[in-house]
């Protein structure tokens, strides 16, 4: 049995409310972080080259949440207690994907880039609502196979983008707009630094409570 478990509830109650400042206080200074390095350049890098900074403002925060769930009880059994409709229905946000499209339109974005990370986060952000929908008339449904496919293809989608952005380069080399290089400047460079760890790491919240539940 988790030690967080014979935890007095309103203990736990005031770590928890602890845990979700501390939770806001990193995601400000995040933000921040990101937004200044990427003023300053710091994601820009030579054509040609793997944008090394990119891949490790994605990793980082990634890698953090991981070993936080794993060596803290308490951090755990937050995660696990999340509300799994609200962080469900943040992925609405991903509609806004459409602007890749208006970008790729634009000759702003390259096609390669733009058509399956636009449409991917549109799919995702059309359908979250249905999703939150499920949860609300049977919160059983968190069980189901539905939500583990529409939570994997999620992240299945920010990593196809992430590795097109990356490789697109090699991949396509007579393309003269890479998204490495577009992608690394403000503003669209908090979607690859900022967002897109945070939305990643709602889908693997989700996905470890339906573990949890089965």
């Amino acid at each position: 049995m988790s030690t967080i478990s014979k935890i007095d509830p309103i203990d736990q109650s005031h770590s928890f409310s602890a845990l979700r400042m501390a939770a806001g206080s990193v995601l400000i200074l995040w933000f921040f972080t990101v937004l200044i390095l990427g003023s300053r350049g710091s994601f820009l890098l030579p054509p040609g080259s793997l944008p090394i900074p990119i891949l490790l403002a994605i990793a980082i925060p990634i890698g953090l949440f991981f070993i936080a769930f794993r060596v803290s009880n308490l951090f755990r059994e937050w995660v696990l207690s999340a509300d799994l409709r609200l962080i469900t229905g943040v992925q609405a946000w991903r509609f806004g994907g459409f602007a890749f499209l208006v970008l790729y339109a634009l000759n702003l974005l390259p096609g390669y880039f733009a058509w399956p990370a636009g449409l991917g986060d549109m799919a995702i952000g059309a359908t979250a609502p249905f999703m939150v929908a499920s949860l609300i008339r049977n919160p059983g449904s968190v069980s189901s196979r539905r939500f583990k496919v529409w939570n994997v293809l999620g992240i299945l989608d920010l990593v196809t983008a992430v590795t097109l952005g990356g490789l697109g380069p090699f991949l396509f080399p007579g393309v003269t707009v890479t998204a490495a290089s577009q992608m690394a400047r403000l503003p669209l460079s908090l979607i690859p630094t900022f967002f897109v760890p945070i939305f990643i790491l709602l889908h693997l919240t989700a996905l470890f409570q339906r573990e949890r539940g089965i």
